[in-house]
């Protein structure tokens, strides 16, 4: 009878056992993943999950403007909450300086030195690291190469760059295009083209020591806009707007109903695709892709997952994966055109690429080379805020509504009063 008791519990031991690790099994190859396209999603079913067919997945998309109403509310209860959740380049750091991600500093210590330096130094905060990109966004300067040879003499993006090698060059070049053109020629459709531009040429972020700082390149910003609209040197069009495609395409209208050609726009590594291509199809061939003046960013999409997550290994696993694994963005760059932050993989592939939208230029050598100069130390995750405010007071000075000294007075005003931060 005895031995009987002692084989029934040697029995029930084993089998809580085999229930418990099947449970902490499921716990752990089960992942929550929130972000706001199908690209993470994408990644997730056509690689990760291959090369990692235990783990499961619940995957949740919503429209970046709705994403952060349903991300927050989540992260101030601590229930609901995704384990691993996208982050868009407006919102990135105001998540990674909440205190509520896991700490991914021994992901990135892993492979740190194979990473491009700008995406983790927007991922970084008071010396950990919490988020983390598969790709890179440089901003660069798109010009029409039938432009070019029209009123530079060449269309070659050297011969092109030597015009735009900074901001006086700039506009020195946006007088000659003027000039020549006898005014149908302008350098760019709009003035707000230039606001990152300017902003990726600051030496100090907006907010230093709880104080707002008005980096002198931002100052120069409002003035060089005035210039230009004053001159006539832009298309006097917003951003995004009707008119603003329509000068991709050769048929901006001034206000005198006069066609306008637009020699140039600045966009990052993605409005090659989802911009240019899909606005002026009928123009392909005729664009070539140069630094510009000021090294800058322009969106990106980064990584991060919940500090108390219940699978922090599983999140670790995957983010990076996503983010560091050679050969994964090896196969997602020639898939997906991206420019990804893994310098070895760029390294590898940059030379191979031809772009018959940019006349057969290697858009993906360029996009690399300029990567290296963008400076992520200065985001900060007060910046879309901020920027709200200073274009309204840029876009007021601009238009003759209030002198530059009342305008980034109110300027001043507005931030500390709506942000709280000393004058």
């Amino acid at each position: 009878m005895k031995k009987i008791l002692m084989i029934a519990v040697a029995a029930l031991m084993l089998f809580s056992l085999g229930a418990c690790a099947k449970k902490t099994g499921a716990a752990g190859n089960k992942l929550v993943v929130w972000s706001f396209t199908d690209e993470l999603e994408g990644m997730i079913n056509k690689y990760y999950k291959k090369d990692h067919p235990d783990v499961t997945f619940s995957y949740s998309m919503t429209p970046s403007d709705q994403f952060p109403n349903k991300l927050d509310p989540v992260l101030q209860v601590g229930q609901g909450v995704p384990d691993v959740f996208a982050m868009e380049s407006d919102f990135v750091r105001k998540y990674v300086e909440s205190g509520l991600l896991l700490d991914l500093t021994d992901v990135y210590e892993g492979a740190k030195d194979k990473l491009l330096t700008y995406p983790v130094e927007i991922g970084s905060y008071e010396g950990r690291v919490y988020g983390m990109s598969w790709q890179a966004a440089p901003g660069a300067l798109f010009y029409r190469r039938s432009l070019a040879k029209k009123y530079l003499g060449a269309d070659d993006p050297k011969a092109v760059q030597a015009y735009f090698t900074d901001k006086q060059k700039f506009m020195d070049t946006a007088k000659l295009l003027y000039d020549k053109s006898n005014g149908s020629c302008v350098v760019i459709s709009a003035v707000g083209d230039l606001q990152r531009p300017f902003q990726g040429g600051r030496k100090q972020p907006w907010i230093v020591d709880d104080k707002l700082v008005i980096d002198p390149v931002m100052i120069d910003y409002m003035e060089t806009s005035k210039i230009l609209h004053e001159n006539g040197y832009e298309g006097r069009v917003a951003a995004w707007s009707e008119g603003w495609f329509a000068g991709m395409k050769g048929v901006l209208e001034n206000e005198n109903g006069d066609l306008v050609e637009v020699f140039s726009y600045f966009l990052p590594t993605w409005g090659l695709h989802y911009v240019l291509k899909t606005n002026a199809p009928e123009t392909a061939g005729d664009w070539g892709v140069i630094p510009g003046p000021f090294a800058y960013r322009w969106g990106g999409t980064w990584i991060g997952a919940w500090k108390n997550t219940k699978n922090p290994e599983g999140a670790r696993d995957l983010i990076r994966y996503l983010t560091t694994d050679d050969t994964f963005l090896e196969a997602w760059a020639r898939e997906s055109g991206d420019l990804v932050s893994n310098i070895n993989v760029v390294n590898k592939i940059k030379d191979a690429y031809t772009e018959p939208f940019l006349g057969g230029q290697n858009h993906y050598a360029e996009f690399a080379e300029m990567a290296k100069s963008v400076d992520g130390k200065l985001t900060q995750g007060t910046d879309m805020a901020i920027e709200g405010l200073y274009m309204e007071a840029h876009t007021a000075y601009v238009n003759d509504e209030k002198s530059l000294e009342q305008a980034l007075e109110d300027f001043r005003d507005q931030v500390s009063s709506q942000l709280g931060f000393g004058k």
